[in-house]
């Protein structure tokens, strides 16, 4: 049985709750006096020093420390949150990414810049005067409350990494404390084992910190430890009873100095739990399972060959006579579809951990930029395969980038258009049939025509006498090397970024449309595949050769009668319902040299408003699509997105719906300009 690696194991934790703080810190920014954002942030910051000493990344939780202490300060009123101090810290989650990742490098340099930011700010914010509460010295001295304690951690907290000396020194900060050790449980030498841990301890504490000071500290132990908490004070105030009411024994008329036997504090309700919360609700944070990724990409893979198993079997079932063969192969197929569907959604996840990314982006894009930036999300539940949110990372960075630095103006110029000085950019998802649009809107200057025109004809991407549709003319800003930038900066003006854009896109079977309005911004949309793996298709034949359409893009299918066929050749147009559609003769583009079938049908397909209709010479029904990727001979054919494999074994082409609908569109303009 292998072990997974605790410091790997740490690292992703420690990823979590950096991100954690790092949303708390952002929604802090937007309210400084909200003060459950205020504990939430100490909380991270003080969970993340102590799981750093824990596994011996004592730079980190060094550093941690002094980041904790000023948010300590805060979250006692002794100085308030202000812009600056938050900026501070976020500017040290990076570094304390890098002490995580490289611990043992040369940090000194930049922790001591760092700090020495973080010290200033504190001191800024002190000075403040009217936005700080009060010192707590100029109000009345809280009476300290007499805390009795005994707790006692598992057996093998030790060969865990648990060191419980640590925690003791936690609890003697709090305030006046006495700890006694129980060794009763310590077995005779020839009995011991080393790495087990036998003693327990009873603690007296007197502190004017909450109930609460006291959990962070057995924050990391609380699932698997007893204890048991008393307030030994008879003149306890009824709101220091309340903050220790969930996790402490009733408080009964029995007499205090009376032990009370402890209770496993994963029976008990935390203060964080669901159930102290009041919903009801029992916490399912133990059902979780992590699991790496690659795991699931290689479960994913097995699924894929058996669906491939099951078309074989499917299509040896149909030629065969024998029913209990069929009724296997049908149960098969059942069972084979089910377990598809799960895995998808096994591998799906909200596009929220994709969004939750450009909140800090957009804040640092601001501060760089000298503007007022505010961020608005929609759709974040929306939920798509995490191969897809991963490669959608780059394009929507160079899109945010390009819309805070390009499309919103400054917030003089927006006051002098009569705008207000904060501009807006919004993120929203949707799913649609089987794909998932992601729209970036801003409400800036949009896009100046002219000078995208005059910037492609002087690059001699376009004639100068060109004729182009506004959407021709807008997909311009997708060219290698484009941009209409007048100055290089750390931002843009190089004419990679949209570039890479549009390549990512392309290599994910998706679409992009942009949408612009002089003096009210821009509209950039992405269409993209809800999975890379499976899809459903509809399985077609054209000449000899099998192809296979997403059937997600499937709108209909007609029948081209030969009268049909010959009224339509030269301009290439069937009416459908008052409406005219552009189609292709798949025939024609794959060069077949056999005869065409007599009766040839036509599959719809869109995208969005636009339509084309393919013709094929048979439609042999629908298939479930496994996908492989084409080989780096084939990688700049644009009509086919992959391949599959049937169930004889012989290999059908997956068509790009997106190159075809736009093929056929370009059909489309051309006749009009002859005609």
């Amino acid at each position: 049985m292998s072990f997974p690696d605790p410091i790997a194991v740490f690292r992703t934790e420690a990823a979590e709750i950096l991100e954690q703080i790092e949303t708390g810190l952002l929604d802090l920014n937007h309210d400084l006096a909200n003060k459950d954002q205020v504990d939430a942030v100490f909380r991270g910051l003080h969970t993340l020093k102590g799981s750093g000493a824990m596994f011996g990344f004592e730079a980190l939780a060094a550093f941690t420390h002094h980041c904790e202490s000023a948010f300590d300060q805060v979250r006692k009123g002794v100085v308030p949150a202000t812009h600056d101090l938050v900026s501070s810290v976020l500017n040290a989650l990076d570094h304390m990414r890098a002490l995580i990742e490289v611990p043992g490098g040369n940090h000194d340099a930049v922790s001591e810049r760092l700090l020495t930011a973080l010290r200033k700010a504190v001191e800024l914010a002190g000075s403040g005067g009217a936005s700080a509460p009060a010192p707590a010295a100029a109000k009345s001295a809280p009476k300290p409350t007499h805390y009795r304690m005994t707790f006692s951690l598992p057996r093998n907290a030790m060969a865990n990494g648990t060191n419980p000396l640590p925690l003791l020194d936690e609890l003697r900060e709090l305030g006046e404390c006495t700890i006694s050790a129980d060794r009763s449980e310590i077995p005779s030498l020839d009995a011991l084992v080393p790495n087990d841990l036998y003693l327990a301890w009873t603690v007296d504490l007197k502190t004017t910190e909450p109930r609460s000071a006291i959990d962070d500290v057995f924050i990391f132990v609380m699932d698997e430890m007893q204890l048991d908490v008393q307030i030994i004070d008879g003149d306890t105030t009824a709101e220091t009873a309340a903050q220790a009411a969930p996790l402490a024994a009733p408080v009964t008329e029995e007499p205090a100095a009376e032990a009370v036997a402890p209770v496993p504090a994963s029976e008990v309700p935390s203060p964080r739990s669901p159930q102290a919360a009041g919903d009801g609700k029992q916490a399912k944070a133990a059902e979780n399972v992590r699991v790496p990724a690659e795991r699931l990409d290689e479960l994913m893979d097995r699924v894929g060959e058996l669906v491939i198993a099951q078309s074989r079997l499917s299509q040896l079932a149909g030629v065969s006579g024998d029913l209990q063969l069929r009724a296997v192969s049908e149960d098969v197929e059942r069972l084979s579809g089910e377990l598809r569907d799960t895995m998808m959604v096994l591998r799906m996840v909200p596009v929220t951990q994709l969004f939750g990314r450009f909140r800090r982006l957009v804040h640092d894009l601001a501060i760089e930029t000298g503007k007022s930036i505010e961020l608005i999300t929609e759709g974040e539940s929306t939920e798509v395969d995490k191969s897809v949110v991963e490669r959608l990372v780059d394009p929507l960075v160079h899109l945010v980038r390009n819309s805070c630095d390009h499309g919103l103006e400054p917030p003089e110029e927006r006051r002098a258009a009569g705008k207000n000085a904060v501009g807006r950019i919004m993120l929203s998802a949707r799913q649609a049939a089987g794909e998932v649009i992601i729209t970036i809107r801003d409400d800036g200057r949009g896009i100046n025509r002219e000078r995208v025109r005059a910037k492609a004809e002087a690059s001699g991407i376009i004639s100068p006498n060109a004729q182009l549709n506004d959407q021709d003319l807008l997909q311009l800003i997708f060219q290698p090397g484009f941009s209409t930038a007048q100055q290089v900066t750390n931002l843009s003006g190089r004419g990679v970024g949209m570039d890479v854009v549009k390549k990512t896109i392309d290599a994910l079977r998706g679409t992009i449309n942009v949408v612009s309005r002089p003096g009210e911004g821009s509209e950039i949309t992405l269409s993209i595949p809800l999975t890379l793996a499976i899809i459903d298709g509809l399985l077609v034949r054209v000449g000899s050769g099998r192809y296979v359409i997403p059937l997600s893009a499937v709108e209909e299918c007609l029948e081209l009668s030969v009268e049909d066929d010959m009224r339509s050749r030269g301009r290439s147009f069937i009416s459908l319902r008052d409406s005219l559609v552009p189609f292709i003769r798949l025939r024609d583009l794959f060069s077949t040299q056999t005869k065409p079938d007599p009766f040839q049908k036509v599959v719809v397909i869109s995208t969005g408003s636009e339509r084309v209709g393919l013709v094929v010479d048979q439609i042999i029904g629908d298939h479930q699509t496994v996908i492989k990727s084409m080989s780096k001979l084939h990688h700049d054919v644009a009509t086919f997105s992959g391949a599959t494999i049937l169930g004889d074994g012989g290999v059908a082409l997956i068509l790009d719906v997106g190159h075809l609908i736009a093929a056929g569109q370009q059909q489309e303009a051309q006749l009009r300009a002859a005609g």
